[in-house]
């Protein structure tokens, strides 16, 4: 099946945020990375945090761990340039930090919509990821990475990250394990993480098969590397096609308001392995 690239951007303009549009243009069609910046710093707060539902499921204005996460997730697996947007962000980092290394959310978030699984937690509390893109950015503090790699050993183990079962979930430990380069027993924690990965991606549902392009970014990357060349066939050839009638990738909890972010990775990674 050949994709339909005019009907994907359709459905991103229809559907997607402002920020989805722009990231879209700049991906595909040459649009303005200045553009796509000054969009991001729409969602910045005073306090160098950001907030306004950047994240879809927490959308109070507040800055919240949860939407730096979201961004930085993004920015590094598009491999957006930072300009100036994430000046300041470690800094909020750290001023959202216990002595135990989480981080708090303000109260406030409460008060408007967040999606039922963030309804315990209030929002994001590990520092793990966060901070590891922080540091791939060249932009956390020597004691920031201090507090969290002190938090990480004293709450992630390798017997811990191979009992995870679900591949989404392992980017916690993917992030800053592969961000830091000196930390007691790394080479276990990263062949551990390289393992669970491994094993959830070949037990993945086929509607989880587009989470492995979150590890395996592209066919030299160590994820892809890691696991059987006919399986990462298998996962392109389902994700060419999967395209939907509208011109979208359904998400893996087919949630509408993740099918324009869901129909970019897809199409990022079909373009990475030459599928596109």
């Amino acid at each position: 099946m050949s994709i339909d690239l005019r009907k994907a951007r359709d459905y991103v303009y229809r559907r997607g945020t402002l920020f989805e549009r722009a990231l879209f243009s700049w991906l595909f069609d040459g649009g303005s990375l200045e553009r796509l910046h000054q969009i991001i710093l729409c969602y910045k707060n005073s306090d160098s945090g950001f907030g306004h539902g950047f994240e879809h499921d927490l959308k109070a204005p507040q800055s919240n761990p949860l939407a730096l996460e979201y961004l930085l997730g993004v920015m590094k697996h598009a491999e957006i340039p930072p300009g100036t947007v994430l000046a300041g962000a470690a800094d909020w980092v750290e001023s959202r930090m216990d002595a135990d290394g989480n981080l708090s959310n303000p109260a406030e978030i409460r008060d408007y919509p967040l999606a039922p699984w963030w309804q315990e937690w209030g929002g994001q509390t590990m520092p793990d990821s966060i901070v590891a893109n922080l540091i791939h950015f060249d932009c956390a503090a020597p004691s920031l990475v201090a507090r969290t790699k002190r938090w990480v050993l004293a709450n992630t183990s390798p017997e811990k990250i191979l009992a995870n079962d679900w591949l989404f979930m392992a980017y916690h430990v993917f992030d800053f394990f592969f961000a830091v380069s000196d930390l007691p027993g790394l080479q276990r924690f990263r062949q551990a993480t390289v393992d669970n990965i491994v094993t959830c991606a070949l037990a993945a549902p086929e509607k989880q098969l587009d989470t492995v392009f979150t590890f395996a970014k592209t066919p030299d990357s160590p994820i892809a590397r890691a696991l059987p060349a006919e399986f990462i066939e298998r996962c392109l050839n389902v994700l060419e096609n999967s395209q939907q009638e509208e011109g979208h990738w359904l998400d893996q909890h087919e949630l509408p308001q993740w099918y324009p972010m869901t129909t970019i990775n897809v199409l990022l990674a079909l373009r990475r392995y030459g599928r596109l």
